[in-house]
C-alpha cells in the first residue's frame, strides 16, 4: 500500500497537486482491534496511536481493508453509518455484497458467491458427488460454506458432513477430525484462512490423515505450508486470485530498523524473520498462542536466546514476504488504493455546473467533500490496471474477473509449488471452467489416480435409485428395473432411435424409464429392444403343415367329371366340392403376416364358403327328407327338379353376401398390434371389427347347419345301399363338435397359436364333411379307379312294371313297399 501511494504521488496524470497520505493500524487479526481502529478513524481520538503515519492530520478520504472478512464486517457496520468509503482487498464474504447492511463497502476481490460456484463446477468436472465441508468459525467460513452448500444442492450433489474449526474449544476440533476419519467422502472443501488453518493442520498431522483430497478456498491455497505437511495436503486444488507483477516492489529489501528506530512493525518482522531478539526492545517475540488449543507445546517460544545484530540480510531469506512470484492479494491491495485514487481524481476534475449533485449540478472539492460524495464516483468507477485488466465495480460493490486454479505439487528441488492447471472465468453473463489440456495434476491418493468420492456407486444398467429414508439423495439402493423398463447406461440419459420412433432410456434417476410400446427391455433391463413381431408364417413348420393340408383337401375337385361324381349329382356335388375347396383354401389367408385386405377377406371368404357348402348339403338333405315323406305316405314315383336345389343355394348365398357386405361397410376388420397378451412380443392379428355383425355372418351358417342336421336326422331310417342321409347327419355332428370345441380352445390360446386353432377348426370341419359325405366316393376315385365306370356305378334295378327300369344312383332312394318302387332321381 505504501509503495502504491508513493507511486501515485509521483505521477502527474492522477491527482496533480494533491498528495495522498496514510495511517496504518494493525488489527492483529482480531475483531476488537478492527473495531477500535474504525472508531479512531472516525473520532480522531488517538488514544491508540497508528502503527504507521504519513498524514499530518489531513482529511480522511476512505479506508483500505481490513484483511479478513470478519474484520471487514465488524468495521464496515460502523463505517457504513457515516457512509465512509471502504475498499477491501481480501474480504470475500458474500454478506458484504448486501448494500443495506454495508452501504459504503466495495472490494477489488470477487465475492464468495463466485468462488462457491467455481468450486461446484470443479467438483462436477472431476465427477465427485459426495463432499465434506470444514469452515473456520467466523463470517468467512460460515457464509462461504453456506453459499457452497446451496450451490451443491442446486447441482444435485450431496454434502457428507459440515464441521467447524473452532477458535478455542479442543473438543470441537477433535469432533471435526474424527468426522473426517470416519467419513466415506474423500474430497473435502476447506473454507478457512491460513491463520485459522494452523491448529487444524497440526491435528491432521497428529492423526496421520492422508489419502484425502482438499479443495482450498482462495484464503489458503497459496499458504506457506512447509514440506513436512505435503504428505497430508499435497495435491490440494483450489482457486487463487490472479497473479500479477508489481513493478518497483524490490523496495521491500530496503526495510531496516535503522531507517525508523521507532517502527515496532519493523522490529517485530525482523525478530520473526531471523528468529532473534532485538536488544533493548519491548516488542515481544511473535508467537501464536492458539496452538495451545491442540494440546501440544508452542512451536515458537516467547523469547530467543539469539540477539539481532542488524547485519542480517533479507536477501538470504526464503519466505512469503520476499517471494514476489505469488503477488495475488498484494496486487489486490494495489487495485484498492488505485480505486480510491481514481475516484478522488474524478471528484477533483469536476467542472462547476456539470457535477452530479443537487442543486444545480454542483461539484464537490478536495479536501472539502462529504464521504457520500466520494462514494458516487467509486460506484461508477472503471479503470485499467498496469497489466491490462479491466476493473469495474458493480451495484453490489463486487468485481468480475477470473480465478487461477492451482494444484499443490513438488518441484525438482522437492519444494512445494502451486501449479496452475486451469481458470474459472466469470462475468455478468458468463461462467466457464477451463482446465488445461494435458494438465499434470497430482492426486494425493494411494494409487495417485483421480479420487473416487461417492456415498453409493452409480447404479449399474438395469437398475434404478431407491433413496434411503433420512439420508442424502446421493446415498441410495440400486433396485432392478421392472419389466418393460430399462436403464441404458449408469448416471446418464441417452436418446436413441429405431426406425421412426424416438426412445428414451435413462438411469441414475429415481425411476427407470418406460419406452415406446414397440420396444421392450432385455433380460438385464439395460437395453431397449424392438419387440419380436409374431404371426403364423408360411416358412415355419406349423404354418407350412396347415397350408399343405388345405391344398390336399381341395384335390377332390379335380375328379369332378368322373362317372362316380356325375352319378352323385354332378352340379350340386360340384358346388359342394367347390365350396369345400374354398373353405380349405381360405385357411391360407390366415397364414402369413396379416394385412388389412387379408383381414377383411379371410372371414368373409370362410363365411361365404360355409354358406355355399351348407346350402348344397341342405339341398341334398331336403331331397332325403322328401324321399322319407314319400316312403311313409306310399305315394307314386315323384321327381324333384334340380332347379329347386339351385334356388336354395342361390338364396342362401345371397343372404350371406348381404350380411357380409354390411359387415365390411359398417365396421370392417383391420390389422391390430396386440401388446397385452405377451409383454415381450407384438402379436400381429386381425381385429374383427363389429362383434355383432361377425356373429350374424357365422350365425347364418349355423342356422343352415341346424336345418341340414334336423332335416336328415328325421329321415335317417330310410333303407338304401347308397343312402346319404346318415352320412350327412354324421357330417353335421362332426361339424358341430369341431366348432363347439373351437370356442374354448380359441379363447384360451394366444399369439400365432390362436390363428392355428382357427385354421385347425376350419380344416377339421372341412375334412369331416368331406370324409362323411364323400369318403366312399373318394375311396373309389383314389384307390379303386377301375370301379369308377358307368357300368359299375350306373347299374339298374327292375321294377314291378317290367317295361320300366330306373337307374340306381347313390342319390336314389329305393324301397319295395307292397310291390311298389319309389325312386327320386336327381339327375338332369
Amino acid at each position: 500500500m505504501i509503495h502504491t501511494i508513493q507511486e501515485i504521488n509521483e505521477r502527474r496524470d492522477i491527482l496533480p497537486n494533491i498528495t495522498l497520505g496514510y495511517q496504518i493500524f494493525d488489527n492483529c487479526f482480531t475483531i476488537s482491534k478492527s473495531v477500535e481502529a474504525a472508531l479512531v478513524f472516525l473520532t480522531g481520538q488517538e488514544e491508540n496511536q497508528p502503527n504507521f503515519r504519513n498524514s499530518t492530520r489531513a482529511y480522511l478520504a476512505g479506508i483500505i481493508g481490513a484483511g479478513g472478512s470478519s474484520l471487514s464486517v465488524a468495521a464496515s457496520r460502523i463505517l457504513g453509518l457515516y457512509y465512509l468509503p471502504q475498499v477491501g482487498y481480501a474480504s470475500t464474504c458474500s454478506i458484504l455484497s448486501d448494500k443495506y447492511q454495508f452501504p459504503s463497502y466495495l472490494r477489488t476481490i470477487p465475492s464468495d458467491n463466485a468462488q462457491s460456484k467455481a468450486m461446484v463446477k470443479l467438483i462436477q468436472h472431476f465427477g465427485w458427488v459426495w463432499i465434506g465441508t470444514i469452515a473456520a468459525d467466523d463470517d468467512y467460513g460460515k457464509y462461504g460454506v453456506k453459499i457452497f452448500k446451496e450451490e451443491v444442492e442446486t447441482a444435485g450433489l450431496c454434502t457428507a458432513f459440515s464441521e467447524i474449526i473452532p477458535k478455542v474449544y479442543y473438543e470441537k476440533m477433535q469432533q471435526a477430525i474424527m468426522t473426517v476419519k470416519n467419513s466415506t467422502a474423500r474430497v473435502i472443501v476447506l473454507y478457512a484462512s491460513d491463520i485459522d488453518l494452523g491448529p487444524f493442520v497440526l491435528e491432521v498431522v497428529y492423526h496421520n490423515i492422508t489419502d484425502w483430497t482438499w479443495i482450498a478456498s482462495e484464503a489458503w491455497i497459496t499458504s506457506a505450508l512447509s514440506k513436512p505437511y505435503f504428505p497430508y495436503f499435497g495435491g490440494s486444488s483450489g482457486f487463487a486470485i490472479p497473479r500479477a507483477n508489481i513493478p518497483g516492489l524490490k523496495f521491500l529489501y530496503d526495510v531496516h530498523h535503522s531507517k525508523d528506530p521507532n517502527n515496532v512493525l519493523t522490529i517485530e518482522f525482523w525478530q520473526t524473520a531471523f528468529n532473534c531478539t532485538w536488544p533493548n526492545s519491548s516488542v515481544l517475540y511473535h508467537v501464536d498462542h492458539r496452538m495451545n488449543m491442540t494440546g501440544k507445546e508452542d512451536q515458537l517460544y516467547a523469547m530467543s536466546d539469539k540477539y539481532c545484530t542488524g547485519e542480517e540480510k533479507l536477501e538470504d531469506l526464503k519466505n512469503t514476504y520476499l517471494d514476489v512470484s505469488q503477488l495475488r492479494i498484494t496486487n489486490n491491495v494495489r487495485q484498492a488504493v488505485y480505486s480510491m485514487a481514481y475516484a478522488l481524481d474524478d471528484l477533483s476534475r469536476c467542472e462547476e455546473g456539470c457535477g452530479p449533485y443537487f442543486p444545480d449540478n454542483a461539484c464537490a472539492y478536495v479536501p472539502d467533500f462529504e464521504p457520500w460524495q466520494l462514494m458516487y464516483y467509486l460506484k461508477k468507477l472503471k479503470f485499467t490496471t498496469h497489466n491490462g485488466r479491466q476493473i469495474e465495480i458493480d451495484d453490489n460493490g463486487d468485481v468480475f474477473g477470473y480465478y487461477d486454479i492451482l494444484n499443490w505439487q513438488l518441484n525438482g528441488n522437492a519444494e512445494i509449488t502451486f501449479v496452475k492447471i486451469g481458470e474459472y472465468i466469470f462475468t455478468d453473463s458468463k461462467f466457464e471452467l477451463v482446465i488445461k489440456e494435458n494438465a499434470t495434476i497430482f492426486w494425493n491418493t494411494k494409487s495417485s489416480e483421480l479420487p473416487h468420492s461417492v456415498c453409493t456407486d452409480v447404479c449399474p444398467p438395469g437398475t434404478w435409485k431407491g433413496i434411503r429414508h433420512g439420508e442424502p439423495k446421493c446415498c441410495f439402493d440400486c433396485i432392478p428395473c421392472a419389466e418393460g423398463h430399462a436403464s441404458r447406461e449408469p448416471g446418464t440419459a441417452h436418446h436413441f432411435s429405431h426406425f421412426q420412433f424416438s426412445v428414451l432410456c435413462s438411469t441414475g434417476q429415481r425411476e427407470c424409464e418406460q419406452f415406446h410400446v414397440d420396444y421392450w427391455s432385455n433380460a438385464q433391463k439395460s437395453e431397449c429392444m424392438l419387440k419380436e413381431v409374431e404371426f403364423l408364417a408360411y416358412d415355419e413348420a406349423l404354418g407350412l403343415t396347415l397350408m399343405i393340408l388345405s391344398i390336399i383337401g381341395a384335390r377332390y375337385v379335380i375328379y369332378r367329371h368322373t362317372p362316380l361324381v356325375n352319378a352323385n349329382g354332378r352340379e350340386l356335388s360340384f358346388l359342394l366340392e367347390s365350396s369345400l375347396a374354398i373353405i380349405l383354401l381360405s385357411s391360407v389367408l390366415f397364414i402369413g403376416k396379416p394385412y388389412t385386405w387379408t383381414c377383411q377377406a379371410r372371414q368373409v371368404t370362410l363365411a361365404l364358403g360355409f354358406s355355399l357348402c351348407l346350402s348344397c348339403i341342405l339341398g341334398k338333405a331336403i331331397s332325403v327328407f322328401l324321399a322319407y315323406r314319400i316312403s311313409k305316405s306310399k305315394t307314386q314315383f315323384t321327381s324333384i327338379h334340380p332347379l329347386y336345389h339351385k334356388i336354395i343355394v342361390l338364396i342362401s348365398v345371397l343372404i350371406e353376401i348381404g350380411i357380409c357386405t354390411s359387415y365390411l361397410v359398417v365396421d370392417p376388420p383391420r390389422v391390430f398390434k396386440n401388446m397385452e397378451s405377451q409383454k415381450t412380443k407384438i402379436i400381429l392379428e386381425c381385429s374383427e371389427g363389429s362383434v355383432e355383425l361377425l356373429c350374424s355372418v357365422f350365425g347364418f351358417d349355423v342356422f343352415l347347419a341346424l336345418l341340414c342336421f334336423f332335416t336328415t336326422f328325421v329321415a335317417r331310417q330310410l333303407p338304401d345301399n347308397h343312402y346319404e342321409g346318415k352320412c350327412i347327419t354324421f357330417g353335421m355332428l362332426v361339424f358341430f363338435i369341431v366348432w363347439t370345441s373351437f370356442v374354448p380352445a380359441y379363447l384360451s390360446t394366444k399369439g400365432k397359436f390362436k390363428v392355428a386353432v382357427e385354421i385347425f377348426a376350419i380344416l377339421a370341419s372341412s375334412y369331416g364333411l368331406l370324409g362323411c359325405i364323400f369318403a366312399p366316393k373318394c375311396f373309389v376315385i383314389l384307390l379303386r379307379p377301375k370301379r369308377n365306370t358307368d357300368e359299375i356305378v350306373g347299374g339298374r334295378i327292375s321294377m314291378t312294371d317290367k317295361n320300366k327300369s330306373i337307374q340306381l344312383t347313390s342319390s336314389s332312394v329305393s324301397s319295395e313297399l307292397n310291390n311298389t318302387t319309389v325312386s327320386t332321381n336327381l339327375d338332369d
